[in-house]
């Protein structure tokens, strides 16, 4: 018989990662560190261009700064670690990195999800109120509504994160995936369950609900007010163009996610959720600059103008 430890007691998992095939992990190895480099120098190319650009001073690009901070935080907080793994001949992570994985993986995607919701509000204001956008959305206000999903997401977290830490576990220490997420971690464990099950599908459930529910309410009113014409056309087309490249990164992000932890874990689901995983913690970070980059006429100025005067300044 196994006994049963808690996840306290347990020293350390092992972690089959994406495959066991060693020419597959050298290649997986090299892929994955060009698409983390890409994503380090386009998210912290995107915060720095938005810091020096006079052009790009808005509400939209300040919550923009603040997607590509958690992008690249996002990132790091489980690329590195997997990197390491698929090289390495002990696929290991201590029950405390463990941990802290899980911890910031869960913060992480609660203050996206809300920094997306935040997006979809700014882009209601600027399209229909627009002679009241400026006051409305003052620098005060804005520090405000992204200061809420940071708080509210570490604050969750903890909650989630300790319910992780009741889970038990009898002998079974191999973890099928390439970070510590919470439904692989369930399907292993052999007691603390049924609530860690519970409370994740609940409260992603309603996060996700909550959230999703903001952006889809802001586009209806926006596709409303756009379709009204008026003598500030003009304007609210402008700002209409920025909306496509905000879809399409509510449309990846929520897509996966849901398709991960609004589910019970089973082996299917687990090696299903490992493939999809792969998107949302690497490539969705990664192509996020280049929405919003490649769709977008003033961060193409801004480019422009901040390599001219680099250039002129030499």
């Amino acid at each position: 018989m196994w006994q049963c430890q808690s996840f306290r007691d347990v020293t350390d998992f092992i972690r089959l990662g994406l495959t066991s095939r060693q020419e597959l992990q050298v290649l997986l190895f090299g892929v994955f560190l060009v698409v983390y480099m890409i994503t380090l120098l386009g998210n912290i190319g995107m915060i720095i261009l938005i810091s020096i650009s006079p052009q790009l001073q808005t509400p939209m690009y300040f919550f923009l700064s603040h997607l590509s901070f958690v992008d690249v935080w996002f990132s790091s907080n489980v690329t590195p670690k997997m990197l390491e793994n698929l090289l390495s001949e002990t696929k290991t992570i201590s029950y405390v990195g463990c941990l802290v994985q899980c911890y910031f993986f869960i913060t992480i995607v609660h203050v996206e999800v809300y920094i997306l919701a935040v997006m979809a509000f700014d882009r209601y204001m600027a399209i229909c109120n627009p002679l009241l956008y400026g006051s409305k959305m003052s620098r005060t206000v804005c520090i405000w509504l992204i200061s809420v999903p940071y708080v509210y997401g570490f604050s969750v977290s903890l909650i989630c994160t300790l319910w992780t830490y009741g889970l038990y576990f009898c002998g079974n220490f191999e973890n099928n995936h390439f970070y510590c997420a919470d439904p692989p971690l369930i399907k292993i464990a052999c007691g603390g369950v049924h609530i860690k099950e519970y409370t994740m599908i609940v409260i992603a459930g309603i996060n996700f609900t909550y959230s999703l529910s903001v952006v889809l309410i802001s586009y209806i009113l926006i596709v409303i007010a756009y379709d009204t014409a008026c003598t500030l056309l003009t304007w609210r087309k402008k700002a209409f163009s920025t909306c496509g490249s905000h879809l399409t990164a509510v449309i990846m992000f929520y897509g996966t996610l849901i398709f991960m932890y609004l589910r019970r874990p089973t082996e299917v689901s687990v090696e299903q959720g490992k493939m999809i995983a792969v998107f949302y913690t690497t490539v969705i970070p990664m192509l996020n600059p280049m929405i919003y980059s490649l769709r977008n006429k003033d961060v193409k100025e801004a480019v422009n103008k901040a390599i001219i005067k680099r250039n002129w300044g030499q």
